[in-house]
């Protein structure tokens, strides 16, 4: 561990990322953060105070043994690092890349109530990146087979988790995914320039190859298979439904069927999942207006505005066209924007237009049925509502045109009910999440379980990866006595 003193550690100012400069990655989907250089991640490492009681550990939804971690990079040994951390997160690369530290293990950190905490978020992508460069893996030990057979629904951070923590259990693991690839809403969902496609594959394949994991993609639960039939004719012993949150709600204004008029999955899913943003090499193409307006302000608007802003400029940079504008249209002020501060600050740079305190009412058509505009409507803020934020109020007669050819509807997301086809023991709430415990992941129907955004409604990649960790122990517990 380091030989620094407190007060030489307290001297020691936060190290920055090295980014993309603004201009250029608005027309690339390289990534926007280059991380650490070894001697920066060492400088930073150098920065923890080691704390006896860290608080930091509180905050994290997986409990990464955050200091012992640290203080093995302090030493340099970064295999040790790498141990530490995969003890409690599987897949770090991810992780450090899109996790919202800044709410979770850095809030709590004692340097916070200083000035800046340390990067922990940071100094996990370094240790993520690491391992994977060089396949250390330490999470990939398969006890010995108990012949036990679980099947995990869906293939997001939660299911991955499970299915992880269950397989090194000894248990036989199949993972149903929906879609033609693993990893649920890191493929289709988060961007290349957040979050590298390649990253999410090599922390999938370490886990699925390393643990002998069985794979069946193209498999839809609710029509495929149901629930029931994995239990009664399949012979699996357990379940887990990690199915996510993936059916986008559209807020219910005049013109919403609109041609132009589209959902953020739908979008972003072309972009990302289909690699529309590699079109003609890939055969998706994706149609981008010349001025967008963006509804919403959360990370998943983030995401929509900036593709939006890349392929445009890619577009116009090679028929000599012009970029085009794109807004984020959102009905309460910057204070209350959901999103990561840096996503938010990393839209701004790159040319993001913001129109706070307007709420979408009407889009206008042409004579084709393609947007032609959207009429909106100024907002005040009033008191807080049930999630704590204030209230947006219509001012009266405060309403005005956007000239827009492009609406993309970023309001958030609820499970497809498809899944629960032939469920009927599940109890669901009224937005369609799964009614389950929230520290075993047990629900009303024995012997099934349910974790992550199917459960909490659409929720971070590490919260969703802690209830995939708290599940797999209640399963575990379960194969092992037959107690419910």
């Amino acid at each position: 561990m380091s030989k620094f003193s407190m007060k030489e550690r307290l001297e020691i100012p936060r190290q920055e990322m090295p980014t993309q400069n603004p201009e250029a990655r608005r027309a690339n989907f390289a990534e926007v953060t280059l991380g650490y250089t070894p001697e920066l991640m060492l400088r930073e490492a150098q920065r923890c105070l080691q704390c006896r009681e860290p608080a930091c550990v509180k905050g994290c939804p997986v409990g990464v043994k955050i200091p012992e971690f640290i203080a093995a990079l302090c030493d340099e040994d970064l295999p040790r690092a790498v141990a530490e951390m995969k003890a409690r997160n599987v897949m770090p690369a991810i992780c450090g890349r899109v996790c919202p530290q800044e709410t979770q293990c850095e809030a709590l950190c004692i340097l916070a109530k200083r000035g800046e905490p340390v990067a922990i978020g940071r100094l996990e992508r370094y240790v993520g990146d690491y391992e994977l460069e060089e396949r250390v893996c330490p999470s990939s030990v398969r006890a010995t087979p108990t012949g036990r057979r679980v099947a995990i629904v869906g293939s997001g951070p939660a299911g991955l988790t499970c299915a992880a923590a269950l397989a090194g259990k000894g248990h036989d693991v199949t993972v149903f995914e929906a879609l033609q690839s693993l990893g649920g809403v890191l493929g289709y969902g988060i961007p290349e320039f957040r979050l590298p496609k390649q990253v999410v594959q090599d922390e999938i394949d370490c886990l699925v190859q390393g643990l002998e994991i069985e794979v069946r993609l193209n498999t839809l639960i609710g029509r495929t298979f149901t629930v029931e039939e994995l239990l009664e004719e399949e012979g699996y012993e357990a379940i887990f439904i990690s199915s996510g949150a993936g059916l986008p709600n559209m807020v219910r204004i005049p013109g919403i069927n609109l041609n132009g008029v589209m959902s953020a999955n739908e979008f972003l899913t072309r972009v990302n999942l289909k690699k529309g943003y590699r079109f003609p090499e890939y055969d998706t193409p994706v149609k981008v207006g010349k001025k967008v307006a963006v509804i919403g302000a959360g990370n998943v608007a983030m995401d929509a505005a900036r593709c939006a802003l890349r392929l445009g400029t890619m577009r116009a940079q090679s028929n000599g066209g012009v970029p085009p504008e794109v807004h984020i249209v959102y009905r309460r002020s910057m204070d209350e924007v959901p999103a990561r501060y840096e996503e938010f600050e990393h839209a701004r740079e790159e040319g993001v237009h913001f129109n706070f305190l307007v709420n979408p009412v009407r889009i206008y058509g042409n004579e084709r049925r393609a947007v032609s505009g959207m009429r909106v409507q100024r907002m005040e803020l009033g008191e807080p509502d049930s999630s704590g934020r204030r209230r947006p109020l219509p001012i009266p007669g405060a309403e005005y045109d956007m000239d827009v050819d492009m609406v993309i509807m970023a309001l958030g997301t609820r499970p497809n009910p498809l899944v629960f086809q032939d469920a009927a023991r599940l109890e669901r709430t009224k937005w369609g999440t799964v009614v389950a415990d929230e520290e075993t992941g047990k629900t009303t129907a024995c012997p099934i379980w349910a974790g992550g955004d199917v459960v909490t409604g659409a929720a971070t990649v590490i919260s969703a990866m802690g209830a995939g960790q708290r599940a797999a122990a209640s399963i575990d517990a379960y194969l092992g006595t037959g107690e419910w």
